[in-house]
């Protein structure tokens, strides 16, 4: 896929205020300094379509950018914040919740997963609350320029392993990206208009 077009469309707090055109949608989401924006921009080829910050957290609502006016990228505020309060933390929880229980646009969430670390609680937690509410996602590993291709084999393999060992029969799909050097930039956008593809 080539992308020709990427615009920011809006930001709110309320499902209810999203955007009303019957749009394929593909949300981003992940836990605090994963590198979410700097995947959307290496994706869109936009330096600063969505903004990047040396704070976590930084994403606070639901941002639509509609991709070459046929599909939508949402960008979601993540989960695990390190600086905000436990009142903000349920505000944004609420908004993230609402939006994957009601937003029937939605056909494909991509969680973003740091390579670097062993498989974290909140982010297995999370997929498997998506699991259980049959919510379609993919995991894409980020920042893969910062290890060996050794052991970015390992520890992708012990993820996968960790989650058919509990309570996946089948791991998602995944995919290997650096936002700096543009891997699985191709690999995730041919995913995307190949659901399009089959949707439309």
């Amino acid at each position: 896929m080539k992308i020709t077009s990427a615009t920011f469309v809006m930001s709110n707090s309320q499902v209810a205020l999203c955007p009303k055109d019957r749009l394929a949608e593909y949300a981003f989401i992940g836990r605090s300094n994963v590198g979410k924006s700097s995947l959307i921009n290496m994706l869109t080829q936009r330096k600063s379509l969505a903004k990047t910050s040396g704070r976590p957290g930084k994403t606070q609502l639901i941002n639509h950018f509609i991709i070459n006016k046929k599909w939508f990228l949402v960008d979601l505020p993540g989960y695990g914040y390190a600086r905000v309060s436990k009142k903000s933390k349920k505000t944004f929880q609420k908004f993230i919740t609402s939006y994957f229980e009601e937003r029937e646009q939605l056909v494909n969430a991509f969680v973003l997963i740091d390579i670097r670390h062993e498989p974290q609680k909140i982010d297995l937690e999370f997929m498997e609350w998506l699991g259980t509410h049959q919510i379609p996602f993919s995991i894409v590993f980020t920042k893969a320029d910062k290890l060996k291709p050794i052991e970015i084999e390992t520890n992708v393999t012990n993820y996968i392993t960790q989650m058919t060992e509990s309570i996946w029969e089948e791991a998602p799909k995944h995919f290997i990206t650096s936002s700096s050097k543009g891997i699985g930039r191709d690999d995730l956008l041919n995913y995307i208009d190949e659901i399009n593809r089959n949707i439309s």
